[in-house]
């Protein structure tokens, strides 16, 4: 799938972004990390409205569910009263439970643009390999965010937390703390947004993706650009802080939510 038409707009975002805060390039926190921050804040909140659509039917599905549990209990032998049941409670609670595919279809190709983008900076945003090798990459203890958290340079600078002589299997000599944080953050992340009172295969999926899903975040983090794990830790902090929000917006949500 091509997201040329969207990833080049967004690209020239985190460009202009770039060029606004070239001024306050400094040692520790580049001009280009900066603008990685900003541009995923601005992303987050464009996207705001559908994730909150998103949420807010999660929210829904999570108060509905020991009910449905009920009714599958109920009529888990007749397939066909269970699915009558389960619609007029869906259509009683003024909920339709394909209400939060909708926004997930419209921000996944906006998502993956967006990750193109931050993977591959010379293409979409600087146009430029040898003006991207110039500009200083720098985020506290990452050297450069143009390079895998754990790379080691040509000259032995580790781009990560030095461990000085000691060597850790897979890692050389850095430890991949944001990849670390991105990983953390995304466990959080999926526990926060589990659904309650789930039959057991459903409990048993949810416990396998909750598990499997922050490994594989921090693999790709220690795999790609430092970069792109900078955008997850904001993306998903963002995220974080958005569904604690929502799940916890009223004190009577049911009332919210229809």
């Amino acid at each position: 799938m091509n997201l040329d038409f969207l990833a080049v707009p967004m690209g020239m975002l985190v460009r202009l972004l770039y060029n606004m805060v070239s001024g306050i390039d400094s040692k520790y926190l580049s001009a280009y990390a900066i603008s990685i921050i900003i541009s995923t804040i601005i992303f987050k909140l464009a996207v705001l409205p559908l994730t909150l659509k998103q949420s807010k039917s999660m929210k829904k599905m999570q108060e509905l569910s020991p009910k449905i549990q009920e009714l599958q209990e109920k009529y888990g032998k007749d397939p066909q009263t269970l699915q009558r049941k389960q619609m007029e409670l869906y259509k009683e609670a003024n909920y339709s439970p394909f209400s939060g595919c909708l926004p997930l279809l419209i921000q996944f190709p906006i998502l993956i643009a967006f990750f193109y983008v931050i993977r591959d900076p010379v293409k979409y945003v600087f146009m430029d390999q040898e003006l991207f090798d110039t500009i200083n990459r720098t985020f506290l203890w990452i050297k450069d965010l143009g390079f895998a958290e754990n790379h080691i340079f040509e000259n032995g600078v580790v781009n990560g937390l030095s461990m000085g002589g000691m060597s850790l299997p897979f890692l050389g000599y850095a430890l991949p703390v944001l990849a670390v944080i991105t990983g953390v953050i995304t466990y959080l992340t999926t526990k926060m947004t589990a659904q309650p009172s789930l039959n057991e295969q459903q409990a048993s999926t949810q416990r396998t993706m909750s598990m499997m899903m922050p490994i594989m975040i921090f693999v790709f983090s220690i795999q790609f650009p430092a970069g792109l794990a900078l955008y997850w830790v904001v993306s998903n902090l963002f995220q974080l802080v958005q569904q604690y929000i929502v799940l916890n917006s009223s004190k009577n949500p049911k009332e919210e939510l229809k």
